[in-house]
């Protein structure tokens, strides 16, 4: 299952953008955080996909979630203006965004191209 992050567990798991100037990136494994909202119909699509994905790529991905309703300052932070809004985090180099509620197959080659995990 993902993990839902308020803002204190962003700063300690993802990025502490209050005390870092330069992006980087705290966690031990590539990341997906999904900026969601409960009323949002493609934000209900993406969700057991994230889960299935949560699964399959357990211990060699972590899958979060944010209530940009519950947490609007992490969404302003990254410009989140639609949702669902996917970050995609390598444990390498900057993240990427996508917007909107993708196929499964396109998160797979994600995972595979940007995030660079093998299931």
């Amino acid at each position: 299952m993902a993990e839902h992050l308020t803002l204190e567990a962003f700063k300690e798991k993802i990025f502490d953008y209050e005390n870092e100037k330069e992006w980087k990136y705290r966690g031990d494994l590539p990341a997906i955080v999904d900026f969601y909202a409960d009323w949002c119909g493609p934000c209900k699509m993406v969700a057991p996909v994230l889960d299935r994905l949560a699964t399959k790529y357990s211990g060699k991905l972590h899958v979060y979630k944010v209530d940009t309703e519950d947490q609007p300052e992490l969404a302003g932070m990254f410009g989140v203006q639609s949702i669902p809004t996917l970050l995609f985090i390598p444990l390498d180099g900057e993240p990427r965004v996508a917007m909107g509620a993708l196929p499964e197959k396109e998160f797979e080659r994600i995972i595979g191209d940007v995030l660079n995990v093998v299931a």
